[in-house]
């Protein structure tokens, strides 16, 4: 078997944190078992630490996780092994809370003689094409799918 390439060595201090954090119950339940990984793979315990297979088969997680938590652990620190990377890649919401309340208020029918909550002439109820292009014509968003102006208003509904 290969040697490991990422070395978990704790101090005393790391490791009593670690086991708070696991003893404490108030925490999620991913850093819960990175902190499990990062004690089980330590050298300096008695014993030393464990391997991969035997720590993926004693927490029922994958090698590909061990590996990427100690990883993190040596290049980047305790703090970064224990917690979430932020998704890079993630797109902005098209219809952010601000937005969202127009559509609102654009959907909803009301007594008043607001322009916005009144339906187009001749019809009776908005159709989702209609509140996109209602949107975009207020300006509201560049361009919006009938999908999104679904999804915001099954969220609210």
């Amino acid at each position: 078997m290969p040697k490991k390439k990422y070395i978990v060595s704790l101090t005393s201090s790391e490791r009593n944190s670690l086991e708070k954090l696991t003893k404490k119950g108030k925490t999620a339940a991913y850093k819960m078992n990175y902190a499990r990984i990062l004690l089980q793979a330590d050298i300096n315990q008695e014993g030393g630490g464990w391997t991969d297979s035997r720590i993926a088969e004693s927490l029922n997680i994958g090698h590909a996780t061990i590996e990427r938590v100690r990883q993190r652990f040596v290049e980047e620190g305790l703090e970064s092994a224990l917690n979430r990377r932020e998704q890079k890649k993630r797109r902005q919401k098209i219809i952010d809370g601000e937005k969202e309340a127009y559509l609102i208020a654009i959907s909803k029918r009301s007594a008043s003689r607001h322009a916005c909550s009144q339906t187009p002439t001749g019809k009776s109820n908005w159709t989702l094409q209609m509140l996109a292009d209602k949107m975009v014509e207020l300006n509201y968003v560049e361009q919006v799918s009938t999908e999104t102006i679904r999804q915001s208003l099954k969220k609210t509904n």
